[in-house]
């Protein structure tokens, strides 16, 4: 047997102990993957992840950068009290589109709210409106513009909000120097930034399962 074959017999394993069937989350699945939406979301177990992160964190206002087709949106906004928002950015207008038919489905067309365009784009609009600070920032977008994602995530948060990264690992490759993919240089600055800014303390953690090898990076905001 495969070392890929066994990560995905444990993950199979602790999403079936773990994460009952859920049909809202399986509808979303399949009418992204029939609008032909990359098959790029997070996996049940980690989108089970977020909505224990945003628990444990007492969320009542979540922003997320990349949408696709509201998978983990889903996912994040279950933590939601009944009061809260969250507030998800997209480039793509089709992935919003099918994003937000999934969400409405799900019940939380009333307290999630999709932005279309560029994240960097409505990030600055986001911050004109000065909003209440968000608890919990997930970042999911062109690993390009993370470090500035991050940036922004500060301006938008408060001590003791929390950031996750995803697809910081990309298969071992940002740990190699030589490696000169935009992706790749986005999510090193972005690591690199969360271990020297003064207002951030953090980690990263390297994963396997369905999604490959890969990992996230999470990040606590100080004052």
């Amino acid at each position: 047997m495969s070392e890929s074959q066994v990560w995905d017999d444990v993950d199979d394993y602790f999403i079936g102990q773990l994460t009952p069937d859920d049909e809202v989350l399986e509808a979303a699945l399949r009418d992204s993957e029939a609008a032909g939406l990359p098959q790029i979301a997070v996996s049940a177990a980690e989108g089970k992840l977020l909505h224990l992160l945003a628990q444990i964190q007492g969320a009542s206002r979540i922003l997320e950068i990349g949408t696709l087709g509201g998978y983990s949106t889903i996912w994040l906004a279950r933590a939601l009290p009944a009061d809260g928002r969250l507030v998800s950015l997209e480039y793509s207008p089709k992935h919003a589109e099918v994003a937000t038919r999934n969400l409405a489905r799900a019940g939380f067309d009333k307290i999630v709210e999709v932005r279309v365009g560029p994240a960097l784009e409505s990030l600055a609009e986001l911050a004109d409106e000065d909003p209440t600070p968000f608890d919990l920032v997930f970042v999911d977008a062109d690993k390009v513009n993370n470090p500035h994602y991050v940036e922004w995530a500060l301006k938008l948060t408060r001590p003791g909000s929390l950031i996750i990264i995803d697809n910081v690992v990309r298969g071992g490759q940002v740990a190699d120097p030589d490696n000169t993919s935009p992706d790749v240089q986005g999510t090193r600055t972005a690591i690199e930034l969360i271990g020297s800014h003064a207002r951030l303390t953090g980690t990263a953690i390297q994963t396997v399962g369905k999604k490959g090898y890969d990992g996230f990076a999470l990040a606590r905001v100080l004052p």
